[in-house]
């Protein structure tokens, strides 16, 4: 991997512990940078500023969680996995906890470009209609601000799985 992906990665590996410890307002380049080991300069070599940085770290979910729900063996499964991913997130939990104003931006379904890419990778890995990729996205936006327990998870899955 080119030295310029791993600094990207550690950058937002970094970014996602810190705002699981203090929460996205007061997360900071200075402590982001420390948790990177990396330099601040470095950060500003990827990215132009924090809003930046907050909108690579969002990509670099939707991409994990993509790569993770289109590796399952099943749509439930890959329901499973994605509700797990989504309850035991420390960073979404804290930024529930602490950045309000956040949350509210990042459950708001827009016609933003990170949106369009949340749709079409849902229907990507569920084949599904218009109609049920809006159920499987509101199911997920809703784990946001309440977490499931696996146990939740995988019952809903089965359930939600079985409709598509």
């Amino acid at each position: 991997m080119a030295t310029h992906q791993r600094s990207r990665e550690a950058i937002l590996s970094g970014a996602k512990k810190v705002i699981a410890e203090v929460g996205s307002y007061e997360s900071n380049m200075v402590n982001i940078a420390t948790r990177a080991e990396i330099s601040r300069a470095t950060i500003y070599n990827h990215f132009a500023d924090r809003e930046e940085m907050m909108i690579g770290i969002v990509e670099s979910e939707i991409n994990r969680l993509t790569e993770v729900a289109m590796n399952a063996d099943s749509k439930s499964e890959s329901l499973f996995l994605l509700s797990r991913e989504i309850s035991a997130d420390p960073a979404l939990a804290k930024m529930v906890e602490t950045d309000h104003d956040d949350m509210v931006k990042l459950v708001t379904i827009s016609d933003h470009p990170l949106w369009i890419t949340v749709h079409r990778n849902l229907a990507d890995v569920f084949g599904a209609n218009e109609n049920n990729v809006g159920l499987i996205l509101r199911w997920l936006l809703a784990q946001f601000t309440s977490p499931l327990n696996e146990s939740q998870s995988k019952v809903q899955a089965e359930k939600l799985a079985s409709l598509l």
